[in-house]
């Protein structure tokens, strides 16, 4: 890596990093202090945006090279649909782990629904003048999950996935080989997150088991893995829309099976059921590392 490119670099994560930051905290500095959640969520959105920005800014400003991200719609269907359909059965099948692991948590009656609806109404109220169970609330949720929303997360997600997986990775793993690259990049990408996990509890909550550290710790492996796969997806198919259309997948799909919980076992949710908690990540997790040792052997074996 030449000293141009490591300048590029450097920019690049000083504007992800600096402006994603100052959008994190001061987004949520005004919902605590004034309760703004619709300027919070809009900064949010902005702070998507801020990787993209900033390595236009490193390739434009200090290489005068054009971006080298994949923009071109293309790659083979099963790449697509992976991307696509991944995340939903990625989390399936961390609820079906995490509900084998604490089956005395898993909760039918519905009360994660009463509490999201203010308590005002039972369950059997929901059911009988809403129409609203956990079951229906599942299939509406799931089926907006793997229909529209992956689409229209994607306009939000390929901000990050262009700096990440379009600049971070190609960089990162040139530099330190493929495992060791994915793990730096998975761990740079968590940390990106913890302004807004600290300040808001995003993704846990604030009141959890082994609050904060834990959460903190268990969201970059959770980051470790998510990066290898939309990485992987990247590699096989050279288009930035892949990778985006898996991250807005999962963004949209992750949450599901929380409806089955207790409203107090939150406490709990470092830990599952969804794909983000210690015990539920553990597929995709596996998945992950199965992929990257496979291609460390097969690039040992050329």
């Amino acid at each position: 890596m030449s000293t141009k490119e490591k300048q590029s670099l450097a920019l690049y994560f000083l504007l992800a990093f600096g402006l994603a930051w100052l959008c994190q905290v001061y987004g949520s500095l005004l919902l605590l202090r004034d309760g703004n959640a619709a300027v919070y969520r809009a900064l949010l959105s902005v702070s998507m945006f801020c990787p993209l920005v900033a390595v236009l800014a490193a390739k434009r400003i200090v290489l005068h090279q054009p971006t080298g991200i994949g923009w071109k719609v293309r790659g083979k269907r099963r790449y697509w649909l992976a991307a696509w359909f991944g995340p939903a059965v990625f989390t399936v099948l961390a609820a079906l782990l995490y509900f084998a692991v604490f089956s005395s948590r898993l909760d039918l009656s519905g009360s994660w629904l009463v509490t999201a609806y203010g308590g005002e109404m039972d369950a059997e109220t929901l059911r009988s003048q809403l129409g609203v169970s956990s079951l229906s609330y599942m299939l509406e949720t799931g089926l907006l999950a793997i229909t529209l929303a992956p689409p229209i997360n994607m306009l939000f997600a390929v901000g990050e996935e262009a700096g990440w997986r379009g600049y971070m990775m190609p960089q990162l793993k040139e530099r330190f080989g493929l495992l060791n690259g994915r793990l730096l990049g998975g761990i740079i990408w968590g940390v990106w997150h913890w302004p807004i996990m600290l300040l808001t509890g995003y993704e846990y909550g604030t009141n959890y088991l082994g609050a904060p550290a834990l959460g903190l710790v268990v969201w970059c492996v959770v980051c470790f893995a998510l990066n290898t796969l939309l990485d992987w997806l990247y590699e096989k198919t050279g288009c930035i829309w892949v990778s985006a259309i898996a991250h807005g997948a999962f963004n949209a799909v992750a949450a599901l099976f929380t409806v089955l919980t207790y409203p107090a076992d939150a406490y709990y949710n470092v830990l599952g059921p969804t794909p983000i908690g210690l015990i539920g990540m553990l597929p995709m997790l596996a998945a992950a590392v199965w992929l990257t040792l496979r291609q460390v052997k097969q690039e040992e074996m050329n």
